[in-house]
């Protein structure tokens, strides 16, 4: 009963920190003055990749402690991470079209930013596929967790991709140097959008977490079944003849 409370208490304070950052977003944060209202994407773009590197970032140390431990936790967390990283990245990619069209007058173009992250986004989607194909559970975890460390080298890639090489997009407006930054209010509103945004991964987090154990221990429950019931009728034969 205590974890329900806190479930619905937390899905209330994220909503209401959602619907905050959103009227933030639209209508407290200033006018940019070079692109104007389009710039108002930046709020929900940038929030979405922090909370995509996040996500694969706990898919990658859940690899590692997966084939380190061989514990399932570590799988269930995996794959949970997983999904929530490829639902952020999703946004990212839709976000960006939609804000790169008015600005830059092309919707999309194959920069080092933009291919490697395009790369990132299929190597995950292959790392779900993957744990679809394979029905073994041990052999399933073990393949994917070797999988998805190979997947998240594209991670610093991608974030480093606009400071290595010449890129469409912009030099960062955050950790970009001297003449790079945001008016205060501006960071006030990215503040609290990227918080919100954060709201939003964990609970979805905890409760694919919570989803992946219950297949697991369903999956056991179902083994010792029909385990049983195979020795019951095992039994049953052998004492016929």
């Amino acid at each position: 009963m205590r974890s329900l409370t806190g479930r619905i208490l937390g899905t209330v304070i994220v909503a209401a920190l959602i619907v905050f950052a959103g009227y933030a977003a639209l209508f407290i944060a200033p006018d940019e003055k070079t692109m104007h209202e389009i710039q108002r994407i930046f709020y929900f773009h940038l929030p979405s990749w922090m909370t995509c590197f996040t996500a694969f970032f706990l898919t990658f140390l859940a690899n590692i402690a997966y084939l380190t431990t061989r514990r399932p936790k570590w799988d269930w967390l995996g794959v949970a991470g997983a999904e929530v990283g490829v639902a952020c990245c999703t946004i990212g990619l839709i976000t960006g079209p939609l804000w790169a069209r008015p600005v830059w007058g092309i919707w999309w173009t194959w920069d080092a930013r933009l291919t490697t992250t395009f790369i990132l986004w299929l190597l995950y989607i292959a790392y779900l596929l993957l744990r679809g194909l394979l029905e073994e559970p041990e052999r399933k975890a073990t393949l994917s967790a070797i999988f998805g460390i190979f997947a998240f080298l594209d991670v610093p890639l991608v974030y480093m991709s606009n400071r290595l090489w010449r890129t469409q997009h912009p030099q960062p407006v955050i950790f970009g140097g001297e003449n790079s930054g945001l008016a205060p209010t501006m960071k006030l509103v990215l503040l609290l959008c990227v918080i919100a945004g954060f709201g939003v991964m964990v609970l979805i987090l905890v409760d694919r977490y919570r989803l992946e154990r219950l297949r697991y221990e369903f999956a056991e429950l179902r083994h010792e079944v029909e385990s049983r019931a195979s020795d019951a009728l095992f039994m049953r034969e052998k004492g016929r003849s």
